[in-house]
């Protein structure tokens, strides 16, 4: 499997447990201890709260409690869920080393030292490419806005949300390009995230304080990847973070090429990916995010690949502000976004540049 250069591939040992069930069996009743959730826990903080270090416990949280996750990752206020210890990490390794499947994990350093092996659960994105651009970065910190006493910018979430999607894409084998990278940063866990303006775009070449010029070195850089990769399934997707007025409250939208069938596929596919989300885990919200054309942003105008240019949100408004600040909604978004790419994938065709 191809991601980049600088991905070192390593074969390890790994189970995909899947069922609570199975988990807890194995590992005995006496192996494991149980705490409720309250209102506003998410994962980390409910790890965080019990002394647990969640960088090296929540693989195993999340094995033991799957059958009890909301979308795979959340927690249901007022249940109750098993909580890793030594014993119970101890056991669910046994069971990985006395399991028969073996799958591969590469190391991306870009991820951060938590995140930086990621294990390969399937193939159903071999042979794809894919193309992150997450908005603004370098000198450009996109929309601002004041959050207590501090400030917050466009560039750092959509960039922490591109780095999750990142993940996601590789952990189906995908090969990912990563078009803005930060090396300090890496995927963070925290609400506010700091802000600087050392991003680079791929390989390492600094970004252009000048706008056009700035996009124009985007486009550049991903229509010769995309020469590169000619002949296999390529899609880029665009990542950003919108500003309106501080009581307007959207929902996540998806913008196309005019003209390009396979752009609006994948458009679509992440839509509809959302709208069957929103109808499950919040029934009673009208969920009205949109997809549609909009040749006019020069990366839709300029770029090869067919792609899907997404905004997640108004940084300025308070509803808004919890899918974007929170770590856990941002890794929902990424997997959310992930399963679109999969639907969009295994019904698609590689077709013509547009």
């Amino acid at each position: 499997m191809t991601i980049s250069k600088k991905v070192k591939v390593k074969i390890k040992g790994f189970l995909v447990v899947v069922s609570l069930f199975l988990v807890v069996s194995a590992i005995g009743q006496d192996a494991y201890i149980s705490v409720k959730a309250e209102k506003g826990d998410g994962v980390y903080s409910l790890l965080r709260k019990q002394g647990v270090d969640p960088y090296e416990t929540f693989d195993d949280f999340i094995a033991l409690n799957s059958e009890n996750l909301r979308d795979s990752i959340h927690l249901y206020e007022g249940r109750t869920y098993f909580l890793p210890t030594p014993d119970s990490i101890s056991s669910i390794e046994k069971v990985k080393e006395e399991a028969p499947i073996l799958v591969n994990s590469v190391s991306y350093p870009l991820f951060g030292e938590a995140y930086s092996d990621v294990v390969i659960k399937n193939t159903r994105l071999k042979g794809a490419v894919y193309y992150l651009i997450s908005g603004h970065g370098g000198p450009d910190p996109g929309a601002m806005t004041k959050y207590g006493e501090t400030y917050i910018s466009e560039d750092e979430y959509a960039y922490d949300l591109t780095l999750r999607l990142a993940r996601e894409l590789m952990a189906q084998s995908a090969t990912v390009y990563v078009i803005i990278q930060d090396k300090d940063d890496g995927i963070r866990d925290e609400r506010i995230l700091e802000m600087d303006r050392d991003e680079v775009a791929f390989p390492d070449k600094v970004i252009p304080l000048n706008q056009t010029a700035r996009l124009r070195q985007r486009v550049d850089i991903v229509n010769e990847l995309h020469k590169k990769h000619s002949g296999q399934f390529q899609r880029l997707i665009v990542t950003h973070v919108d500003s309106r007025s501080k009581g307007q409250n959207i929902d996540v939208f998806f913008y196309h090429h005019a003209k390009s069938k396979n752009g609006k596929k994948l458009a679509e596919s992440i839509h509809e990916t959302f709208k069957l989300k929103y109808k499950k885990y919040q029934p009673n919200r009208t969920y009205t995010g949109t997809f549609q054309d909009r040749t006019s942003l020069y990366l839709v105008k300029k770029t090869h690949p067919a792609m899907t240019f997404i905004e997640i949100g108004n940084i300025r408004n308070k509803k808004d502000q919890k899918r974007i600040l929170e770590p856990d909604n941002r890794q929902a978004l990424a997997k959310w976004i992930s399963e679109g790419v999969i639907k969009d994938f295994e019904s698609g065709e590689i077709g013509p540049i547009r």
